[in-house]
């Protein structure tokens, strides 16, 4: 038996399984992971006994009722969790405010006159206000980012592909990700633990080694040059101190541009990359245009009008910018962006639909086009009482460590959970479930008979002065990785360009630094070994896992009057710190 929702109270649920008549299909009786939690999914999610209306009723009689679970929502089930119900959201995901549904706007969680974000808007507040322990959405542009940064709960970008998308109402599906809500980083975690997994029926599904080490105790994290906060003060100084406590915990600010960025960012609406909405839904769409709303229906038009040639000339401009942000990630271990750098009233945000809705994405929209991982996390109440969150954003395959930062910094936050007023459990070990099929690639291999490998931690480093010593002989960068915690790293005196010398030391006494292994032809490593000058050498270095790789190494001699910079962690870090 269904509940459909018909009080506007209740705009952040579409449809419900009655808790007098559960359905089997839907309660779990198993006694894995997830056992005795409750969730509930966003409704372009199949859910087996409930209609997928993607927020348009008219699409839900168009599409056959859905028979079977989504991929993931079978294997939640599978772990114990039981669904409750299907909640609202943009119509066909397209939006970032929660107020583009004929179900009703969905309320902020703190304050109803304040849209929810969306597209993923019920998914969110029923997280926030506690009806469930979690809940699924999508994100194709931010839809599971800007809704928990608005409403003070966790969400996660995964990597694409990590969660099966099979059973999803797409909007873009060369970029769509099932997205997690939680109160907790923990538990959206766990979630994250039973979701994931390779499916041969999702097109877009692959087998990921996700990094299982946190980010070194001296990060880099990458700020834009330039921030817009479309005149909100109160958010701009919520930035602000989520920069400073950043810092706080380890964290070396280095201003990025951001411009490439943007333009990635307007290629999703602005380029022929929108016919990829228009071919989610075109069969609907092209009998059924009037059901839609506006300005969804406009969105979804404006995908007609590009030809093939059209979408890759946008496909071609995408890649070459993606090529133009690349050599950003040498500089930086992650990004810090707001999730939103705003907030609007459900007012507002109805007389100007398209540019606040636009506004709230600015920080968001790139992400799944390039590929990237993310998490949103609390970082603070405004002044006005509304909530401010942050997002970590870092490279295919940073779950797990992103997920670990960011806990960190939720529980620094000192923030209670959600519109609950609850306190945060203690906090859980990120890495304590990943797998053996889930882990960082281990250290490089042993170098096949034409090859060679070196490992570099000082001026060879990409983006340093001397790395086209190494690019000019056609080494590619093959791992960035850590020694074993059995070195020192010291700047030397009089050197130009600035080295480094690392040398080994007793256990007790040394601490693990970062570097990067490269691989060149065997026939140029004698001409690259001959550029080194004294008192640098080439030695054997062991890594973090135990094993060995050829690499840099200083006589110990060298080191008188040179500066001890081993807490810094690595010669980058150090760099950063002089500037």
């Amino acid at each position: 038996m269904v509940h459909t929702k018909s009080d506007a109270a209740e705009a952040a649920w579409i449809s419900r399984f009655d808790a007098a008549a559960a359905s089997a299909s839907a309660v779990s009786t198993a006694t894995g992971a997830l056992a005795g939690l409750s969730f509930a999914v966003k409704d372009n999610i199949d859910v087996a006994g409930l209609p997928s209306t993607a927020a348009c009723a008219a699409f839900a009689e168009f599409r056959a009722a859905p028979t079977a679970h989504a991929h993931v929502v079978r294997r939640l089930l599978d772990a114990g969790a039981s669904c409750v119900g299907k909640t609202n959201l943009d119509q066909f995901a397209c939006g970032l405010n929660g107020t583009r549904s004929p179900y009703g706007a969905v309320p902020n969680s703190f304050d109803p006159r304040y849209v929810s974000g969306g597209s993923s808007s019920g998914s969110a507040y029923v997280v926030a206000t506690g009806q469930v322990d979690f809940s699924l959405g999508t994100d194709t542009a931010g839809s599971g980012r800007v809704p928990a940064g608005l409403n003070n709960i966790v969400g996660i970008k995964p990597s694409r592909g990590l969660i099966s998308a099979r059973g999803v109402v797409p909007a873009a599906q060369s970029v769509d990700c099932v997205s997690i809500f939680a109160r907790t980083v923990g538990m959206a975690l766990q979630v994250l633990h039973a979701a994931k997994g390779f499916d041969t029926a999702d097109p877009y599904s692959r087998r990921l080694d996700l990094t299982n080490t946190p980010y070194p105790k001296l990060f880099l994290f990458g700020v834009p040059s330039t921030l817009a906060f479309f005149g909100d003060d109160a958010s701009e100084a919520a930035f602000a101190e989520a920069i400073a406590r950043l810092e706080a915990m380890g964290g070396v600010q280095v201003a990025i541009d951001y411009e490439p960025l943007a333009e990635i960012a307007a290629l999703l609406y602005d380029s022929a990359l929108v016919a990829e909405r228009y071919a989610a839904v075109r069969e609907f769409f092209d009998a059924h245009e009037a059901d839609v709303i506006e300005p969804v229906r406009s969105i979804l038009a404006a995908g007609r009008g590009y030809s093939a040639a059209d979408l890759v000339d946008a496909q071609i401009k995408l890649r070459t910018l993606a090529q133009q942000v690349a050599p950003m990630w040498n500089d930086i271990d992650l990004l810090l962006v707001p999730t939103s750098p705003t907030h609007y009233t459900i007012e507002a945000m109805q007389a100007d639909p398209v540019v606040l809705n636009r506004n709230l994405g600015t920080y968001t929209n790139f992400v799944n086009l390039l590929d990237y991982a993310a998490i949103s996390v609390p970082s603070s109440l405004r002044p006005d009482g509304m909530p401010f969150g942050i997002t970590l954003i870092g490279l295919c395959g940073s779950d797990l460590r992103l997920a670990e930062l960011g806990q960190r910094y939720h529980h620094a936050s000192g923030l209670t959970q959600g519109a609950t007023g609850k306190p945060l459990p203690a906090p859980v070990d990120v890495f304590a479930h990943a797998s053996a099929a889930s882990t960082t690639p281990a250290p490089p291999a042993p170098p096949a008979a034409t090859m060679a490998r070196v490992a570099v931690v000082g001026a060879h480093l990409s983006g340093m002065p001397l790395n086209a010593q190494l690019t000019d002989r056609g080494a590619t960068l093959v791992a960035k990785t850590q020694s074993a915690p059995s070195y020192r790293l010291y700047a030397l005196p009089g050197t130009v360009p600035p080295k480094p010398g690392m040398v080994r030391v007793a256990p007790a006494e040394g601490v693990a630094l970062e570097l990067e292994i490269w691989e060149m032809p065997m026939m140029q490593y004698g001409s690259f070994v001959a550029l080194i000058p004294a008192p640098l050498g080439i030695g054997t270095l062991t890594l973090a896992d135990g094993s060995s790789v050829q690499g840099f190494v200083c006589e110990p001699l060298a080191l008188d009057g040179a500066e001890d910079i081993s807490h810094h962690g690595g010669w980058r870090r150090y760099i950063a710190s002089r500037v």
